[in-house]
């Protein structure tokens, strides 16, 4: 009978892995556009209108800007008040024998480096949200924004781990605006999709790859932080969506010990499920979102690598067979990045499954700034139907509460009724928005606010500037990753802005800077941020949105109360 039950759970694994990654995939499949906005997993504000030869705000070089680092000089470019220093590799080429290694050492080189454009972007294929690919593996570089001359030195440091797990980069993100406000801000590339997570038998760092890219970039931070006027010792962390969820696991990774002082997690996924039909159309239930078991990102990687005909008894021949394919033949594979948004458990990256170690308070003791946005499941319902020209019936609704439900449909029927949204993919999109985003972002607060101060917010803004080509009309409300462009520089939302978005945007900016300073957003001038205390009912929750900075009943606004009486 055990047998039975881990074949079961084996093929339920590989099609939650398959049907999901169909489904992104479909969610994607959109004219690409001129310019497009965050991506549903976080891809950067306007990274379809630059490729990775565009630095977003660049500059032009007044004299020699340089600054050295631990493998030799390089040369930036003036932008500004600022200083912007692109494609400084912190780690060696993972190509040949090193792909799907762990990160190795970056060589020195002579001379000083030319840094005034992107390095190349991680190995990745388009989508109609970020119509940009890349097959160079030679990938593993970040940016730096150095903050005005006149603020104070040495200056905090927040890294940027950017969303989706399948495309983007560092380069996509303007630190400018966070930079004004005294920070350095660094923006990094890391291995995505099969390329971060393929499992085999036996390979040293499977399933976990792109996380462990991460951790060599916040050491290489900490070690060379004070060439840029950083402060090495003052580092905070910062992500969306599947990099926010990468953070939830650095909490908890043995290896990430000592690289952060502080961590912001925007859209997080960490403590999040998957109710059945969630994503789309049959893709099955799965107890959690980005973590899967070591045996299970084994057989993803063997469904998915099947035709590219490397399939051998000795894991050792699978590999080198693997690691000799051009990256253009991997990439050929249908699906084959999104399949693998996710991350490995069970090894010693991450020893145990970050949620069961964060409910133990088994993490790493650091400040959170955390939130979610009020209409996270808005994008997805929006691009896999209505926006695309499918509209999403009543007859749909009920079925996709049945299927996600089964026997207590009727009562989120009776709670969530259709009659009482704009539309039934609205309807449909509440429901998920609260059961799974809000149940999940508030279940993270919870058990990481019995131990460290955390700071809670929802982004509410319901007009936010929305980019995505897409013809059908649609309410995106407050959708996930749509607070990107108040933080980061973007030269498409940024004319769209009205007053008071651009208050907003500067509020947050404020917030952001002052916690990467000292652990606590508050600072003069601000409206007063409370700490997340789980005992207090309800426990405080930071609504940002224009012309309204103040406390939410998160709890009940999602009925969050409703939804724990519910498996």
């Amino acid at each position: 009978m055990r047998d039975g039950h881990v074949d079961r759970a084996r093929r339920r694994a590989l099609a939650v892995a398959a049907l999901l990654a169909a489904a992104l995939t479909a969610a994607s499949a959109a004219p690409a556009p001129a310019a497009a906005g965050p991506g549903p997993g976080g891809t950067a504000p306007g990274a379809a209108s630059r490729t990775a030869g565009q630095a977003p705000g660049a500059g032009t070089a007044a004299g020699d800007v340089t600054a050295r680092t631990e493998t030799g000089l390089v040369r930036g470019v003036r932008s500004g008040d600022h200083t912007l220093f692109h494609g400084i590799p912190y780690a060696g080429p993972p190509k040949g024998a090193y792909r799907w290694a762990p990160p190795r050492p970056a060589a020195r080189w002579k001379g000083v480096r030319d840094a005034t454009k992107p390095g190349p972007l991680c190995p990745q294929v388009p989508s109609s949200y970020a119509p940009i690919a890349s097959e160079e593996e030679d990938c593993l570089v970040l940016n730096v924004t150095t903050p005005p001359p006149a603020a104070r030195r040495p200056a905090p440091v927040l890294v940027w781990i950017h969303g989706d797990g399948a495309v983007g980069g560092g380069a996509f993100f303007d630190g400018r605006r966070l930079a004004a406000r005294g920070l350095v801000v660094v923006t990094v590339n890391y291995r995505m999709g099969v390329f971060g997570g393929l499992s085999l038998p036996g390979l040293e760092g499977s399933g976990t790859f792109g996380l462990q890219d991460q951790q060599a970039a916040l050491a290489w931070v900490r070690r060379n932080a004070a060439a840029f006027g950083g402060d090495p010792r003052d580092v905070t962390v910062a992500g969306v969506s599947f990099g926010a969820a990468a953070i939830a696991g650095h909490l908890t990774s043995p290896g990430s010990r000592g690289l952060f002082d502080r961590a912001v997690m925007a859209s997080g996924e960490g403590m999040m499920d998957m109710p059945a039909g969630a994503m789309g159309p049959g893709v099955p239930g799965y107890p959690w979102y980005v973590w899967r078991t070591g045996r299970e990102m084994r057989d993803i990687t063997t469904e998915m690598t099947a035709p590219l005909g490397c399939a051998d008894r000795d894991p050792a021949r699978t590999l080198r067979c693997l690691r000799a394919l051009p990256v253009k033949r991997i990439l050929a594979v249908p699906h084959i990045m999104n399949a693998f948004q996710a991350f490995g458990y069970g090894n010693p990256t991450l020893p145990a499954l970050p949620p069961d170690a964060l409910r133990a308070g088994r993490f790493h003791r650091v400040p959170v700034l955390s939130g979610a946005t009020r209409d996270e499941h808005r994008t997805f319902v929006g691009m896999l139907y209505d926006a695309v020209g499918k509209p999403f019936t009543e007859d749909d609704y009920r079925r996709s509460l049945r299927t996600a439900f089964g026997p207590h449909a009727r009562h989120v029927e009776a709670a969530y009724p259709v009659r009482s949204f704009p539309s039934p993919g609205i309807a449909w999109a509440s429901v998920i928005t609260d059961r799974m985003w809000a149940r999940g972002t508030e279940a993270q607060h919870r058990v990481l606010g019995r131990h460290v101060p955390v700071y809670a917010y929802e982004f509410a803004d319901r007009d936010a500037p929305m980019f995505l080509p897409l013809p059908g009309e649609f309410d995106f409300g407050a959708y996930h990753a749509g607070d990107l462009p108040y933080l980061f520089e973007d030269d498409k939302a940024e004319p769209l802005f009205t007053p008071a978005q651009r208050r907003l945007s500067a509020t947050m900016t404020a917030y952001w800077a002052a916690f990467a300073r000292s652990g606590d957003p508050n600072a003069p001038g601000l409206p007063r941020w409370a700490p997340y205390r789980p005992g207090e009912r309800p426990a405080y929750t930071q609504s940002l949105a224009p012309g309204r900075i103040g406390p939410v009943d998160y709890h009940r606004e999602h009925r969050l109360g409703f939804w724990s009486r519910l498996p």
